[in-house]
């Protein structure tokens, strides 16, 4: 995923540090070159030795050592990286970074870096809220420089308050998200809708179907690293939703057609990924239901088809893409949709078919426009969201 990107990653004297060594393998494995810059403070914290046995790099402290290459070393790997981030930064380093002052390795070379510039702020409460170090910080965003907003929690000091370092997993979401992906869906808005819908028969019980919400939210991650500003509108899922994406939670079809509707004006690119229920209880009831001997019915309405209500109300110039889970002649069912929905591509899979459908971490599908159908090779779900949005780019751009 990262292969060919070189990654920076500056670690000052804070206690946090034994934590990058974390995210120094992660972006190993995602075969990004990884390269650390240490202070010569956050040695204290934890060995040199540690990073480069994970990075297979020298770590660099000391900016006079004379065991470097002939090229000046600090602006050398400047020119490289493609992403700077400075975990943990303590209130020191911030000043310095904030102020030009570059008085070892890690500030000659983050001063020299053109690449983007993000800083994790790792301190005690009262230091982080400082008026001083705010001012720094609020100095390094006007210098283009990216703050994570620290993490509230217990901190090493056995205080509780705002100062600890985000969790590796959260500071590679944002390297991710500047380097995983080619920026072509920059300046795009796009909503995509995911999971179920669920329909109140009492307030014990209601109707649902299998969808997990994976596909949905492959696709808004996919769009998110790709540049767009997405707004997923999801129904209960047991998954966490990706960062830098604005959820909109939902429970039943008429919950979603109501947060569909009202952003649907503002959209580039719809993409319809949730599986809506199709009928809901007419009469839901106030109290449980309770058993009784001999049958029990309810009758069902249809709920809205959120789809066709965007086919009919769409805004010029604006994609609108369908997902079809058919069981049998899937893709005569699905053609024929584009259509009768006033659609630009319909994403269809069968439900019988091995490693497509709900709950599973791949899937297989037909991408299916007026010109013609073409089915993909079984991949992951993150596989089949590159995809589909290259095939709806291909679509605009003719």
């Amino acid at each position: 995923m990262l292969k060919g990107k070189t990654v920076v990653l500056g670690v000052t004297g804070s206690i946090a540090a034994y934590k990058i060594a974390y995210l120094a393998s992660a972006l190993v494995k995602l075969h990004a070159d990884v390269n650390v810059i240490m202070t010569q403070n956050a040695t204290n914290f934890i060995n040199p030795i540690t990073f480069e046995t994970l990075t297979s790099h020298k770590c660099l402290v000391d900016t006079f050592d004379r065991n470097f290459q002939y090229n000046v070393e600090h602006v050398a790997l400047a020119k490289r990286a493609d992403i700077f981030m400075v975990a943990p930064a303590s209130a020191n380093v911030i000043g310095k970074m904030a102020n030009g002052i570059a008085d070892d390795m890690l500030t000659t070379t983050i001063l020299a870096a053109k690449c983007p510039k993000l800083v994790s702020p790792a301190m005690n409460t009262n230091m982080y809220t400082n008026q001083i170090v705010q001012d720094n910080l609020e100095k390094l965003k006007h210098y283009g420089f990216e703050i994570i907003d620290p993490a509230n929690g217990y901190l090493a000091c056995g205080d509780t308050g705002a100062g600890k370092m985000p969790e590796p997993e959260t500071l590679l979401q944002y390297i991710l998200r500047e380097l995983a992906s080619e920026k072509d869906l920059a300046g795009k808005r796009v909503l995509i809708t995911a999971g179920p819908t669920q329909e109140k028969i009492d307030p014990v019980r209601y109707i649902t179907n299998h969808s997990t919400g994976k596909m949905g939210y492959a696709l808004a991650e996919c769009c998110m690293r790709r540049g767009a500003e997405v707004t997923l509108v999801s129904g209960p899922v047991a998954i966490q939703p990706p960062m830098f994406v604005d959820v909109v939670p939902v429970t039943s079809a008429e919950d979603m057609a109501r947060e569909v509707k009202t952003r649907a004006d503002s959209q580039d690119i719809i993409i319809k990924a949730a599986a809506v229920a199709d009928y809901r209880p007419v009469n839901p009831a106030d109290e449980k239901i309770k058993k009784k001997d001999g049958d029990s019915s309810i009758e069902l309405e249809r709920t809205e088809d959120i789809l066709k209500y965007l086919g009919e109300h769409r805004k010029q110039g604006q994609f609108i893409c369908g997902f079809s889970m058919e069981t049998e002649h899937m893709v005569e069912n699905s053609t024929a949709k584009l259509d009768k929905k006033n659609v630009d591509m319909i994403v269809a899979n069968n439900l019988k078919v091995s490693g497509a459908g709900f709950g599973t971490d791949t899937n297989i599908v037909t991408l299916i426009t007026r010109a013609g159908a073409k089915e993909l090779p079984i991949m992951s779900k993150s596989e089949v969201a590159d995809a589909i949005m290259d095939e709806i780019l291909t679509q605009i751009e003719k």
